[in-house]
Formats: structure tokens, C-alpha cells, sequence
């Protein structure tokens, strides 16, 4: 209110200053005594005003004039003799009295801007308009609450976590009916930990909650905690649940918990003072000597396995949920959420991009129906197509089609040989997914790719899915050698070595696929909060054992996917003509090739090049020149 006040006052002064300054610049011309006494010979004067200061003079033509008032003294006294004399008119005008409101106004203007000045200075430093933020509140609570009618958000808007909405459900229950509960004696969690991967939905399923049970939300960070000032962040959790106190039954949502929660004495240097007494106050108001009835406490975290084990005890965060990625059926239950409002055409079957979105959390289905809706409104459709969406899954795997690189001919060559290599490999294989498409269009960080489209969610692989998985990647680096010689081989399989290396590492020293090392666990990862990495706590002779086994095994598939493409060298070079003429195989064109038929062009292959000629020409050698950090992606 006083601000308004000190606000308004400021404005007024300001339209007044103005005033007078315009009123001034409007002001009558002022000439001289020499001036005057002229005018007056001559006749030019009609009228003259004598002021107390000033006289006012009006000509024959109503031009108005201003002199000095001490102008009698030119006319040694004979002033009034002179303007008879010449018959001017004259009158005397009475003695004017000082504007006071308007001297006074202009006066204390610089006051009034001081006054305003601190004011805000004042207000800034205690928050705000919330009281909340400023350096005269540390300890205040940041938490942000939404009541009961400002969350909109349900359990229909939840989809792909059926586990974990079935385990909160009792949660709302409860705080729609406790004395049901307390009638058999029953106590609902103090806490509930929300525990997963980005991007499954942990935020969104604590405001479901919430606006199914219809009671205020408290949502706080858990950074929103920890200042630079010791003794702030317990502060502010103190008044956090004396506002929860008030509000009851509620939620408390802290999101990151980890932030504040870590292990207690745990890392490099020790522990923070200001964040342990933090996790101290957290830890005394969910289970200290006052009941906090009424108060359910959710947090949620990507790395549970960090936080303090005071934290996680029955009495605090005694129920732990976990928020897994979506199975295939989660996935299509969360693109009908997200795809609600977005008009699909026809030809679109969310059931198989479903199939085709192996380890997408809901985040990233959010991220992929929005993609679609874009590359449908760049073309003015009225509809999102599945092609929109397979170009929005390339763009969200594989990064933005690269159309501003331009690659030579031998380039474009060499990747053709080298994806033609992948593809083989991968529909011969064993136990291998089958092939969604392979492409030599340049995106992100890849000159091409080959996509493969698992039949369904897959817990575990067998032994012949890995060495599968090995020949393929390596399949890329042999179509190279075949054509080019050993000495022409490039980069592009710099990722692919290195995948099919960590595959067989994988195989002989954590899930004991080695015969002669045995079921023996030779490497394990360290807690990354204790320096990452892993270790061994075998000799030296054991580990060069197991060096020798993953040797022998990424030999023997090399000496294999050799040998087959030995023998399908007609279907490379078939393969890597059609990728040069179409640069993107469908699942059917592959299966002509594999098959010795004639390959037929894409359905959509002719529109394509028509809307970007520039597409299916061949580019000079001189046009570009070769980046050689360039590498291949041969998984989705």
C-alpha cells in the first residue's frame, strides 16, 4: 500500500514538472528595454501589462511580448510620460501570489525519489511481494503451494506405470477417508520415495496424487534447501512443514531429493555442514518427537542409491516405488495420452511405434509425438502421418538430418559398403531383431545408419545374441577392407570397435560366458559417488586370462563375418547400388536384395526427389572434404 502511495506522488510530481516545463517553452518572446522604447516610436505597441516582475506587451497584430519590470529606470523615471505620449495604453496588474502546492511539489521531488528509492531496496530485501527470496529471509520456506483447485493433473494423465499407481493409490485413499485407516489401527507411510530413470514420470505421478485427492501440494526442490549460509537450509525446512502444518492433510513434493540427502560423511573432503544439518531438520521432522499427522512427504530421485540410510528407514521414506521405464504396452498407453489433441491419420499404429521405442521413458514418447506434429505442420498437413513419425524417431535417436553436408562420391561409396556390411550381417544373423531400415543420410554425428526394430521388450540375451550383435558391428570395418584393402579402411567403425569390444568384456568378465574362465565375476563397478569406474580383485595373470578371451572371442567373430561376406559379395555390391540410388532401404527392398529380386524405389521415393533435386545428385570431390571424426552408429 505504501508503495502504491509513494508510486502515485512520484507520477503526479513528474506530470507537474512536465507541466511547467512545457508552459515555459510556450512562453511569450522577451525583448529589451532598446527593443521596447523602439516599438513604442514607431507605433508597433497597442497595450502594455505592468507586472510585479515583468510587463506583458501586446502589438497592434496581438503578438504577445515580455520584458523586465526594471525597464522605468531606461526612461529615467519618465516611463508613464512616454507610453502617454504615445498613446499606448497601460495598466497595472495586481501583485501575483507563489503557486506554494506547485514550489513545494517540485521541491521535494528528489525527497519523494529517495523515499521511493528505499522502498524498493526494502521490499527486495525481504522477498517480495511473497515475503520470500530476499537476504531478510533465508529462512523462509520456498516451497510453492497449489491448492486443491489449481492441480488439474490425475491418474488418466498417467499411463506406462501401472505398478506404481496401484502402490500410491492407497496413498489417496487415505487422505480422502484416514478414519478408515484409523479405525484397524493403521498408520499410512510417512514418506514415499519415487525412484527412476529421467523422464518416467516421477513429477507427474506425484501430482496425480495430489489432484486425485483433491488436497494441497507443496513442491520444493531439494537445491531450494542448501545456501552458503549454514543453518539457512534447516530454516527452511522448519518452516516448510509449519506451512504443511496448517494446511493438512497435504503433500510435501521434493523433487531431487538427492541434493540434500546423500550419504551423510560420504565423498572426497567430507561432508557439507550447511547440507547435513539440512538433512538433520528433514530427518527430525518426518520421524522426531512431533507428529506431523496428516503430512505425507514425497520425494523423488534418479539415485536412491546415494541418499543417507537415516533417510530410507521405516518411520521416513518407508515406502520406495519405483518408476521404471514403459514396456511396450506402457509405451503405447503413453502415446494415446500425448497424442490425444494431435489428429492422426490413418496410417499411423501407435502399437507399432510402440514396438519400435525400446527404452523410451514417457519423456521422450512426449518428445517424439511433439516431432511428428512439427515435420506434419512444416508440410500444411492437416494430419500426422507414420512418416512423421519415423522421421521424428530418426531425429530423436540419431540427431537432425545434416542437409547442409555434402558428401563425395567416395564418401557416399564408402558409407553405402559400410551399412550394406551392417545389413547383411544383422538379417543373417541369429537371434538378431529384425531390420526396420538402413540409410546413408547424414545426421548428427553418423554418415549412416542401420535400425533395428525389436519384436518386443527384452529382460535378458543369450550368448548367441551377443556374438550376433559382435559380427554385425563388425561387419561395417570388413565391408570396408573387402573393397578398399586394409590400408583403405577409414574411421567410420571407430564406434563400432569399440561396442563389440565392450560387448565381449561384458561376456567373459561380468556374466561368465566363457568356458574356460567359468561363471566367475572378474570385474565390478564401483559406487560412482566413491570415484566410478571398476576394479578387479584378481592377479595379474588372471586378468591377462581374461584380455585373452575377449581376444579369442572378437577374432572368431571377425574371421566369421568375413567368411559370410566372402560369400555374399554379389549381395553387397547390390545392396550398396540400391543405397547409392535410394540412400534409405526399407525392410522390403531389403529382403529383394537378400533374395537376388530387383529392387523396387520407395513408395515415397519419387515425391522426395522432386521436392529436393539436389537430393539424388552426386556431389563433385572438390565440394567437400573429408571429416575424419566421423562415425558410424549401427544401433538404435
Amino acid at each position: 500500500m505504501a508503495k502504491n502511495i509513494v508510486l502515485w506522488m512520484v507520477l503526479i510530481t513528474i506530470f507537474l514538472v512536465i507541466a511547467t516545463n512545457i508552459g515555459s517553452m510556450n512562453a511569450p518572446e522577451n525583448i529589451t528595454a532598446s527593443e521596447f522604447k523602439s516599438m513604442v516610436e514607431i507605433g508597433t505597441i497597442r497595450k502594455v501589462d505592468i507586472g510585479s516582475e515583468t510587463i506583458r506587451i501586446t502589438t497592434h497584430d496581438s503578438k504577445e511580448l515580455t520584458t523586465a519590470n526594471n525597464i522605468h529606470y531606461a526612461f529615467d523615471q519618465g516611463f508613464i510620460p512616454f507610453l502617454e505620449q504615445h498613446n499606448v495604453e497601460y495598466n497595472y496588474l495586481p501583485k501575483e501570489s507563489p503557486n506554494l502546492i506547485q514550489q513545494l511539489l517540485v521541491a521535494s521531488f528528489p525527497i519523494l525519489i529517495i523515499i521511493a528509492v528505499f522502498f524498493f531496496i526494502m521490499r527486495q530485501m525481504h522477498g517480495g511481494a511473497g515475503g520470500k527470496g530476499g537476504p531478510m529471509s533465508f529462512g523462509k520456506s520456498k516451497a510453492r503451494m497449489l491448492n486443491e483447485d489449481e492441480i488439474k493433473t490425475t491418474f488418466d494423465d498417467v499411463a506406462g506405470v501401472d505398478e506404481a499407481k496401484e502402490d500410491v493409490e492407497e496413498l489417496v485413499d487415505f487422505l480422502r477417508d484416514p478414519g478408515k485407516y484409523h479405525r484397524l489401527g493403521g498408520k499410512i507411510p510417512r514418506g514415499v520415495l519415487l525412484a527412476g530413470q529421467p523422464g518416467t514420470g516421477k513429477t507427474l505421478l506425484a501430482k496425480a496424487i495430489a489432484g486425485e485427492a483433491k488436497v494441497p501440494f507443496f513442491s520444493i526442490s531439494g537445491s531450494d534447501f542448501v545456501e552458503m549460509f549454514v543453518g539457512v537450509g534447516a530454516s527452511r525446512v522448519r518452516d516448510m512443514f509449519e506451512q504443511a502444518k496448517k494446511a493438512a492433510p497435504c503433500i510435501v513434493f521434493i523433487d531431487e531429493i538427492d541434493a540434500v540427502g546423500r550419504s551423510r560423511g560420504v565423498g572426497n573432503g567430507g561432508g557439507n555442514d550447511e547440507r547435513e544439518q539440512t538433512l538433520n531438520q528433514l530427518l527430525v521432522e518426518m520421524d522426531g518427537f512431533e507428529a506431523n499427522d496428516g503430512i505425507i512427504v514425497i520425494a523423488a530421485t534418479n539415485r536412491p542409491d546415494i541418499l543417507d540410510p537415516a533417510l530410507k528407514r521405516p518411520g521416513r521414506f518407508d515406502r520406495q516405488i519405483e518408476v521404471s521405464l514403459p514396456d511396450v504396452i506402457g509405451r503405447e498407453q503413453i502415446l494415446k495420452v500425448h497424442s490425444k489433441k494431435v489428429p492422426l491419420d490413418n496410417t499411423v499404429n501407435l502399437g507399432i511405434i510402440a514396438r519400435g521405442t525400446p527404452g523410451f521413458s514417457g519423456a521422450d514418447l512426449a518428445n517424439l509425438v511433439n516431432e511428428a506434429a512439427l515435420f506434419a505442420a512444416r508440410l500444411n498437413k492437416r494430419t500426422v502421418s507414420a512418416e512423421d513419425f519415423d522421421k521424428a524417431k530418426d531425429k530423436v535417436v540419431m540427431g537432425s538430418e545434416r542437409k547442409n553436408k555434402v558428401m563425395t562420391h567416395k564418401e557416399k561409396e564408402n558409407t553405402a559398403y559400410h551399412e550394406s556390411g551392417h545389413t547383411i550381417l544383422a538379417y543373417l544373423g541369429k537371434e538378431s531383431d529384425p531390420i526396420h531400415k538402413v540409410t546413408i543420410i547424414p545426421r548428427a554425428k553418423t554418415l549412416g545408419f542401420l535400425m533395428q526394430l525389436p519384436e518386443g521388450d527384452v529382460v535378458s540375451h543369450s550368448r548367441q545374441w551377443f556374438l550376433t550383435q559382435i559380427e554385425t558391428l563388425y561387419a561395417g570395418r570388413i565391408a570396408e577392407e573387402m573393397l578398399y584393402g586394409f590400408n583403405g579402411t577409414t574411421t567410420g567403425a571407430s564406434n563400432d570397435i569399440e561396442m563389440a569390444t565392450n560387448y565381449a568384456r561384458y561376456m567373459v568378465a561380468k556374466i561368465g560366458f566363457s568356458k574356460e574362465l567359468g561363471p566367475i565375476l572378474y570385474e565390478k563397478e564401483e559406487q560412482s559417488y566413491l570415484g566410478g569406474g571398476s576394479s578387479s580383485d584378481f592377479s595379474q595373470a588372471t586378468r591377462e586370462k581374461v584380455d585373452s578371451e575377449v581376444r579369442k572371442i572378437l577374432e572368431t567373430a571377425y574371421a566369421n563375418t568375413s567368411k559370410i561376406l566372402e560369400e555374399k559379395r554379389d549381395v553387397l555390391e547390390a545392396m550398396k547400388d540400391a543405397l547409392m540410388e535410394y540412400e534409405t532401404l526399407l525392410p522390403d527392398q531389403i529382403d529383394d536384395i537378400m533374395h537376388g529380386r530387383p529392387v523396387q524405389p520407395p513408395k515415397n521415393w519419387n515425391v522426395d526427389n522432386a521436392e529436393n533435386p539436389a537430393k539424388s545428385e552426386t556431389p563433385k570431390e572438390s565440394e567437400t572434404s573429408k571429416e575424419s571424426d566421423e562415425s558410424d552408429s549401427q544401433k538404435d
